[in-house]
């Protein structure tokens, strides 16, 4: 069983090189991981490569929704709800300590976007094409209903709400636990290896990789039977190396959110809401926080650090100011934020992202290089399904060779081995009662058991067996059972990977990261044998991290 190490990186890279791979995926995002573990379930042998960090694109920068989409009822994409709605739940059973059910407040004023006869209808047909149990359907609230769920709600106008289930993720490390459940089965996967250009055969058909370790500069071959561009919004980039870029192309659009501490924006209960310029913004609180969120704008900046400017900060602010006027939320109670591209397929004769399609479409160039683009999280593995029956129908073509049907439905992510969602509940009250007996307090090991799910055994191991190293480097034993954690079986090789991607810390606990960055760069540094220069750099990378965080362009 192959595991997620950075301590193992130069010997995987050249073992890497001497191997050829039925698929090479280019690509580490949610898609990518989801591509990688349909492969390897069924057969194949595929390697993935990520110029970043795993997640460190639009894989850690959404809404951290897996939702239904039942915003696109208003643009009549019909299909599009039936089959993310069925992927929701499918997710959802596959990595309950990933997804968690939200009940999510829709409140309708005088004028709003939705308004209580046309919201009834849109949820009740949302509930049927998304196949909603029963226990999750829609409920229409009153107007004292609505400010009993949730008394911020402007109450000028209200007219009622409707009350309906969306499901809360970690998108980051829902990519990160298919990934690690990918390799379980057989794949390999290596982030920060960048796919610099592609290798043709003699009929100019494309046959591997040429990849650059951005640790080490070092330059590999990789051969793949097939190659995948599965890179979000780089997809164009790679598809002009490859001299394929013509007919549809991306459109990419920025979201951003602003995250609020619980003191300063004291929200019980999810909201979807009317923004003043007429569109939709999801408010959600989350571990002592409340995160706002998402605007919708076309960007043609810097792919790799889209930031927030103060146009977007102030959009928010000022939609908030609107749905919650007696909050008198402020600049200065930002107290983190984030930024995030929409690689959408641009369609002729739709002027605003919003009416952009988020459907997903596949292309296959004269050179064989076969791309995936669009699509959203929540659909990321029916998207696999369908690229890895393209693929499997090419070699059935090709090679006579026959692979079975995807049979990931019903696999659980790594950690989700807990008994589904139903088995979880009873899954967290025996590790509770461990954790307990190891000398934790029930808040602590309760995220943790949430967090890494069935993977909580592991990290609860190197709790008890750390201490002393734990106290030598002045690392609270928690962080440092889940850095050990993160470095030895999730690939974290940078202090960003760690506080950004495996623990979210740097959108929900930014104060943690200040306060613990500087005792982690140190023992990183030494685990890890990095030179002076790439533990000044690292450094310099979170820090400029946590700048952009709450600074607004």
């Amino acid at each position: 069983m192959k595991k997620l190490s950075s301590l193992n990186r130069k010997e995987q890279l050249e073992n890497i090189e001497k191997e050829t791979f039925d698929i090479i995926i280019i690509g580490g995002g949610i898609t990518g991981a989801g591509i990688a573990l349909d492969a390897v379930t069924r057969g194949m042998k595929p390697l993935l490569i990520e110029m970043q960090d795993f997640a460190g694109g639009t894989s850690s920068r959404s809404t951290k929704l897996i939702h239904g989409g039942l915003r696109y009822l208003q643009q009549f994409e019909v299909k599009m709800v039936a089959d993310v709605g069925k992927e929701r739940a499918i997710v959802y059973e596959n990595g309950p300590h990933v997804t968690t059910p939200e009940w999510m407040l829709l409140p309708f004023h005088k004028g709003s976007n939705l308004g209580p006869f046309t919201t009834n209808i849109g949820l009740r047909v949302y509930d049927f094409l998304a196949g909603v149990k029963r226990t999750e359907r829609r409920k229409m609230l009153s107007i004292q209903e609505t400010l009993e769920k949730e008394p911020l709600v402007k109450k000028q106008d209200l007219k009622g709400s409707g009350y309906y289930v969306e499901y809360k993720t970690d998108d980051a490390r829902l990519t990160i636990e298919v990934m690690k459940k990918a390799a379980e089965k057989g794949a390999d996967a290596l982030n920060y290896v960048k796919a610099a250009d592609f290798i043709y055969d003699e009929n100019n058909q494309v046959v591997g990789v040429i990849a650059v370790d951005q640790i080490t500069e070092k330059s590999y071959e990789f051969k793949g039977k097939k190659v995948i561009n599965a890179s979000g919004p780089w997809v164009d980039q790679l598809r002009e190396k490859d001299g394929s870029k013509q007919g549809k192309t991306l459109l990419l659009t920025k979201g951003i959110h602003l995250v609020f501490d619980k003191s300063s924006f004291p929200l019980e209960q999810a909201v979807y809401f009317d923004t003043p310029d007429k569109r939709m913004i999801f408010a959600i609180p989350r571990e002592g926080k409340t995160y706002v969120g998402t605007t919708d704008t076309v960007y043609d900046g810097d792919i790799i650090h889209p930031l927030v400017t103060k146009e977007d900060r102030d959009y928010v602010l000022k939609a908030i100011d609107y749905m919650f006027p007696d909050l008198g939320i402020s600049t200065a109670d930002v107290e983190s934020s984030w930024a995030g591209l929409r690689p959408l397929i641009a369609e002729e004769g739709k002027n605003s992202p919003s009416e952009v399609s988020r459907k997903d479409e596949i292309f296959v160039s004269d050179s064989g290089l076969i791309t995936i683009a669009g699509g959203k999280l929540t659909g990321y593995r029916k998207m696999a399904e369908q690229i890895i029956d393209v693929v499997a129908e090419q070699f059935k073509e090709e090679i006579g060779v026959l692979y079975s049907a995807s049979s990931t439905k019903k696999l659980p992510v790594s950690g989700g081995e807990v008994g589904g969602s139903k088995g979880f509940n009873e899954f967290k009250a025996l590790k509770l009662k461990e954790a307990i007996k190891l000398g934790m307090d029930e808040a602590n090991a309760n995220k943790l058991i949430q967090t890494y799910g069935a993977n909580s055994d592991t990290v609860f191991n190197y709790y008890e067996q750390y201490q002393t190293e734990a106290a030598k480097y002045e690392i609270n034993p928690i962080i440092f059972a889940e850095l050990l954690y993160a470095i030895e079986n999730e690939a974290a090789y940078k202090p960003s990977d760690f506080f950004v991607r495996r623990t979210g810390a740097l959108y929900f606990n930014i104060a943690l990261v200040k306060q613990a960055k500087e005792k982690v760069i140190c023992f990183m540094a030494e685990r890890l044998a990095w030179s002076e220069q790439q533990t000044e750099d690292y450094r310099e990378e979170l820090d400029q991290l946590l700048t952009d965080a709450v600074t607004f362009a």
